[in-house]
């Protein structure tokens, strides 16, 4: 194997931007995800490799790292996406239980299926790993909603972000501890209020850094800190997502704030300046970060794991599993609209991340992960599928429908 220069190392890391690029174009046209095609990109190249001479691993650590990365930018992201009002506060409602509802019963279907599938492993682990298969993936969602409408757009958006938060403190409170007991409980709620006023010391200071300093280099000074707060956090064992979580939130509500000395301090109308800029460069480093992530972990996934039956069974089950559960809550609980919602159960970036962080004491040895990258891959899919029948409905039927809905209300 030929020794790779910095020449090519650049050449390789601006082309694979540009050629992300361009599947967003595509997935504006097409309605292809661009993950997928980025997934597809990156076992491309782990085919192509090997007939250049190229022979190279990928350190798990920097998937590790860029997933680190990225689920810090996607909880900052859905908390500059969340904007509270009033008349909002329904949808915001429908859109949490929603996310809640499904992730706990797809948790309790998949550890139970796991269970059934490998008896010997403990239940508590079984869960441990349904948690990242029943979380939907925000950084595949965001970016295959444009084509919908206002109201199925903000639905999927709060849901996927709703549904990485309540995932990702699942995860924590489960791999805390070898047991799950009231003490751990305990622990985890405790952790949860200091959490929260930590937050508020943080977000000012943010605040500070953002509106009141004159220095111009700001915005990556403050995902440093949202880094370090993370980080800070995870060493304590404190949920430190709330805080990145809370901080996006009160920028992007800050008008909701009717106290007269911060908002001398911080006038709305500058807050508002600061956050249209920073939603901007977050969008910019989610989608580097996105693009990195997906390309490698691609390059990791080897297309072997299609000839095992125990693969096809498995994840066939947990994939029809999550269709069921989703169709299930969304027509008969919900009675929500059922396409394309029902066909948005993508994993990707936070399922394989926390994969990556299931402690020792609680891995499966038996567990093929093979069924992790049928899962996403067939997820995706079923998302890619969902978006291109789709097509938006006429402004006579909806409004036929609507007024069919108030004469049954009435009835």
């Amino acid at each position: 194997m030929e020794n790779i220069t910095t020449y090519q190392v650049l050449l390789a890391v601006c082309s694979l931007i540009v050629i992300s690029y361009f599947f967003t174009v595509i997935n504006r046209l097409t309605r292809i995800p661009s993950v997928l095609l980025l997934l597809g990109a990156g076992i491309f190249l782990r085919w192509l490799a090997p007939k250049f001479g190229i022979g190279f691993q990928i350190s798990p650590g920097v998937v590790e790292l860029l997933g680190t990365i990225g689920l810090i930018m996607i909880v900052l992201e859905a908390g500059l996406d969340l904007h509270v009002t009033r008349d909002r506060m329904p949808l915001i409602r429908n859109s949490f239980f929603s996310a809640l509802v499904i992730f706990v019963l797809s948790t309790c279907v998949i550890a139970g299926l796991l269970t059934w599938w490998m008896p010997a492993a403990p239940l508590l682990h079984c869960v441990v790993y349904a948690i990242p298969l029943s979380i939907v993936s925000s950084a595949i969602v965001l970016p295959s909603v444009h084509h919908l409408s206002h109201e199925k757009k903000e639905f999927l958006i709060y849901e996927a972000s709703f549904s990485d938060i309540l995932g990702i403190m699942a995860f924590n409170f489960f791999t805390a501890s070898l047991t799950v007991t009231i003490d751990a409980t305990i622990w985890f709620g405790e952790s949860l209020i200091l959490a929260v006023l930590l937050s508020v010391l943080v977000c000012l200071a943010l605040m500070w850094l953002l509106v009141r300093n004159r220095i111009q280099v700001k915005f990556f000074l403050v995902f440093a800190v949202l880094i370090i707060v993370y980080t800070g956090g995870k060493m304590l064992h404190l949920p430190s997502l709330i805080t990145i979580l809370i901080f996006g939130l009160v920028v992007n509500n800050w008008e909701l704030l009717h106290w007269p000395l911060l908002q001398r301090i911080f006038p709305v109308a500058h807050v508002d300046d600061m956050a249209r800029f920073l939603k901007s460069i977050t969008a910019e480093s989610s989608f580097l970060i996105r693009t990195f992530f997906f390309v490698i972990f691609g390059f990791q996934i080897d297309l072997a794991f299609l000839h095992d039956p125990e693969v096809w069974q498995l994840g066939s089950a947990i994939v029809a599993a999550l269709l069921l559960l989703r169709f299930i809550y969304l027509r008969i609980l919900h009675r929500y609209n059922l396409f394309p919602e029902m066909f948005y159960i993508p994993r990707g970036l936070i399922t394989v991340l926390l994969f990556y962080k299931i402690p020792e004491f609680q891995k499966i040895s038996n567990f093929n992960e093979g069924v992790l990258f049928f899962v996403i891959l067939a997820t995706g899919l079923i998302l890619m599928a969902g978006s291109i029948f789709y097509r938006d409905e006429p402004v006579e039927m909806k409004v036929l429908e609507e007024e069919f809905d108030s004469e049954g209300a009435r009835l």
